[in-house]
């Protein structure tokens, strides 16, 4: 996950597979205005509590955006020695994109099964939220809910070697996620902390889950 070499900041293709940039330009209240946009995949996103080990699941991966908002404005060619790869490693609620035809549930049971290597029956998520990414990207992202024990773990996770994956489980009791997000500066997205704010504002009823 940190072999990272011959790193180059280019401009992005107009047949760019994974986002498109628009200027929309408008009136509003009598004002001539313009907004740049990003349009990019909708996604599903789960929080996912083991309850056989009472801990929280978690994906940590090298985001190249992450490591991009450490980097110099205006350079081509990056020192990886200056700039090392630990600059874009995010830790994350399981996730991926929506780019199937398929119920959202479907997608996010695929995708724990694939990044976090458990199976577990479409009933067992909950559908929490739906939200949208930010002001400047324009893509939705639903959020999940689902408990799973030992027993439902068939491989290790780590994602889809396919499609160049590189993903580690991570597992984090309720004491040692409140540390994690007390700090000053977390290196995970705003769904994350949203997702981990939502349980422990709505299962904190859950004995399992604050048990030492």
């Amino acid at each position: 996950m940190l072999d990272l070499h011959d790193v180059r900041v280019g401009k992005v293709p107009q047949d760019s597979p994974w986002l498109r940039s628009v200027r929309l330009q408008y009136m509003h209240d009598g004002q001539s205005k313009n907004w740049d946009v990003i349009r990019i995949h909708d996604s599903v996103c789960i929080i996912v509590f083991n309850t056989s080990r009472r801990k929280l699941v978690f994906v940590r991966q090298f985001r190249p955006a992450v490591y991009y908002a450490s980097l110099p404005e205006n350079q081509e060619v990056i020192d990886v020695e200056r700039y090392p790869a630990t600059l874009g490693i995010a830790l994350e609620l399981c996730a991926g994109i929506v780019d199937k035809d398929k119920p959202l549930v479907e997608i996010a049971k695929e995708e724990l099964k694939e990044e976090c290597g458990y199976e577990a029956p479409t009933s067992s998520f909950k559908q929490i939220i739906t939200y949208l990414s930010s002001a400047s990207a324009s893509a939705k992202q639903t959020l999940f809910y689902v408990e799973v024990t030992d027993d439902m773990k068939i491989h290790p996770g780590g994602g889809d070697e396919s499609e160049g994956e590189v993903i580690e489980v991570v597992e984090l009791s309720v004491p040692e996620l409140k540390d994690y997000i007390r700090t000053k500066e977390v290196q995970s997205p705003s769904s994350f902390l949203h997702g981990v704010s939502w349980f422990l504002l709505n299962k904190s009823d859950c004995k399992a889950a604050y048990d030492s």
